[in-house]
């Protein structure tokens, strides 16, 4: 009997799809201790993006997490880590000198292996970066990245196995160094039957020995027959998580594939006992979290939009944020074109991400009319070659906006010459905010940015969501708001009878049908207008609320609104040219003053949506006469941000 080696990705990948990567060090160390016992010995501990979350949502230095869960697992267990080649634990690319720092930090801090990919197959982006890890005395993980595509686009090369074979070949041209092969598929969208042909073929290509594991996430419900497929193909060593963050946009359960096995000729071989209560100590740890719905259903829908295990939860916690939830549906639906213009790369960070902003900005402003930088520079060529041809028509208006031409150049090669990119530039920083100037700080600087720098500076706020958040509403609030906040907060997402119920849970008793208030103060009534896409028991429908449809606080339909009071006046707007929210965001920086002479076109502020810093421009030359604004705040489409005159 074939023994099948797994690796844990619960605290990593699993906190990725679940929880949008934001989970306090302290509270998973016990579990991960526990899985040691249980007899787990290799784990995929941080990377991606388990690195920038942890500075921007969590308040904790991912170094520092590093170190802390070697101490627990003693020298001997293998930490692996996720890095994005030449984008290394960031949205964007690098100069060599910060790829070649990655490695040595992650060295210095516990790390044993480094599974490292580029989601275009740019062996040119595998090539250095897999060098620097090898020459640091890490494990290099290199990585195939698969991706099903949606059927019908008539594409008879890209993401096949023949293709995924080719990539295999050209690394191994490129006499990249390596220790064991990983073919990679975030989003969960290939088929059993490709997984199977490329790792059987793979098999026979690769030398006797080599090491093969296989990576897949459950979203759209093939990830326990992928699997199977893969280790019939050949694999050594799959990807599974625990509960809570196992299935759905995550990867299987070990339990689970445990399962599988059993009755076969191959096993995980463990004591399932131990990991039952592993997981029940995990499931504990991990209950004071909020876990959205969407995190742990299977979405057949993702099969025709390869959205991301990894990046659904992180991307629907931002829509969350930013009131625009009830767009995802759109957001999916848009995906299909833009990976399809945009030549086909895997749907993987950074590439994934590049693909949603591009949905999402062809959703909030219409087809094509905004060219998102990190999508725009993908096309033009700066992060590489994609597997095909982008869309000549997309290239050219990704041209014309961001003012760049094409390119085939090697990436490290543009970030090299960039006087904004590298170590040296990064220390400057770092002097000029009188924040040591240590390789960490540098890295972090070069990776999270503008808000690094405020992570070293001690401005930094949380991000997390818990459960008991609602509490601390309930406190603030009657009952009645609370109970109409959360309906709308969940309208669009899942079943009101789930809200209902989760209602129930927070008051911990059935929540009633209360009388309507006094005239004076009308039941807030929620509209319900447009098209949906709700959960029930995990599985999603298409509902179409007609106008004049209605959700009351007690979460009952009703076909027309009561009589309410008449709504307040506006406040009053300082005359003069009203600036613009350009999309539903949160306010990143305001860059001018009341009393400040602009030009027009001039940058006046930064929303941050989606993980896009996008710039807000002055429409006129003139004085700022009033900013109604301020850093933080959550506002929507086409609200007024300040006023010239």
């Amino acid at each position: 009997m074939k023994k099948i080696r797994f690796m844990d990705v619960s605290f990593r990948d699993g906190f990725q799809s679940c929880f949008g990567a934001r989970v306090k060090t302290e509270d998973f160390l016990p579990a991960l201790e526990a899985a040691v016992h249980a007899g787990t010995d290799n784990f995929e501990i941080g990377g991606g993006a388990r690195f920038q979350s942890l500075y921007f949502y969590c308040e904790e230095d991912a170094f520092t997490m590093m170190d802390s869960a070697r101490e627990i697992v003693g020298p001997d267990i293998n930490l692996q880590t996720l890095s994005r080649g030449a984008n290394v634990v960031g949205l964007v690319s690098q100069s060599r000198d910060i790829i070649d720092l990655h490695a040595k930090l992650f060295k210095k801090h516990g790390i044993t292996t480094i599974r490292n990919f580029d989601a275009l197959m740019d062996i040119r982006n595998l090539a250095y970066s897999g060098q620097c890890i090898h020459d640091a005395g890490l494990k290099h993980q290199v990585v195939v990245a698969m991706m099903g595509l949606p059927p019908g686009l008539h594409e008879t090369y890209c993401h096949t196995p023949q293709f995924y074979l080719d990539k295999l070949k050209e690394i191994l041209d490129a006499d990249i160094p390596y220790d064991s092969v990983a073919f990679k598929d975030a989003s969960g969208t290939t088929t059993p039957a490709v997984v199977h042909e490329t790792i059987k073929g793979a098999r026979k290509m690769l030398p006797e020995g080599t090491i093969i594991q296989f990576h897949t996430h459950d979203t759209a419900g093939m990830g326990v027959a992928c699997n199977f497929a893969a280790i019939t193909g050949g694999a050594d060593i799959i990807d599974l998580s625990m509960a809570p963050v196992s299935g759905g946009t995550a990867e299987v359960d070990i339990l689970t594939m445990w399962q599988r096995l059993r009755g076969t000729e191959y096993t995980l071989d463990i004591d399932h006992e131990k990991y039952l209560e592993v997981e029940a100590l995990f499931i504990d740890q991990m209950y004071k979290y909020y876990m959205p719905p969407e995190a742990t259903a299977v979405n057949p829908v993702i099969s025709f939009s390869p959205m991301p295990g990894g990046a659904l939860t992180a991307n629907t916690q931002m829509m969350r944020d930013n009131n625009t939830l009830h767009l995802l549906p759109d957001v999916i639906k848009n995906m299909r074109e833009v990976v399809v213009k945009g030549g086909f790369g895997a749907s993987v960070t950074p590439v994934s991400q590049f693909y949603v902003q591009q949905a999402f900005a062809n959703t909030i402003q219409g087809d094509w009319k905004k060219i998102t930088d990190g999508y725009g520079k993908m096309v033009l060529g700066y992060f590489g070659r994609t597997p095909s041809a982008p869309d000549p028509e997309v290239v050219r208006l990704a041209s014309e906006q961001l003012g760049l031409v094409p390119t085939t150049e090697d990436v490290h090669d543009i970030n090299d010459r960039n006087p904004e990119l590298g170590i040296e530039y990064n220390r400057s920083l770092l002097q000029k905010a009188h924040i040591p100037q240590t390789d960490e700080n540098i890295f972090i600087a070069a990776t999270c940015g503008a808000k690094g720098i405020a992570f070293l500076q001690g401005d930094c706020s949380t991000g997390i969501r818990y459960k008991a958040d609602i509490a601390v509403e309930i406190k603030a609030k009657t009952k009645a708001e609370v109970v109409a906040a959360y309906h709308e907060a969940h309208k669009h997402d899942i079943h009101q009878k789930e809200v209902t119920h989760r209602l129930e849970e927070l008051f911990s008793k059935p929540v009633p049908v209360e009388a309507a208030p006094a005239a004076s103060a009308a039941p807030k009534v929620i509209s319900m207008a447009g098209n949906f896409t709700v959960f029930v028991d995990g599985s999603p429908f298409n509902v179409t609320f007609a106008e004049g449809s209605s959700i009351n606080p007690q979460g009952t339909p009703q076909t027309s609104a009561p009589a309410v009071a008449a709504a307040p006046a506006a406040p009053a707007v300082a005359a003069g040219t009203p600036v613009l929210a350009v999309m539903p965001g949160n306010v990143f920086s305001i860059s001018v003053k009341v009393g400040d002479d602009v030009k027009e076109g001039e940058e006046v502020a930064v929303l941050e949506a989606m993980k896009m810093e996008n710039p807000v421009k002055a429409p006129c030359a003139g004085k700022i006469l009033s900013i109604t604004v301020a850093k933080g705040d959550t506002i929507g489409m086409g609200e007024i941000m300040m006023t010239i005159g």
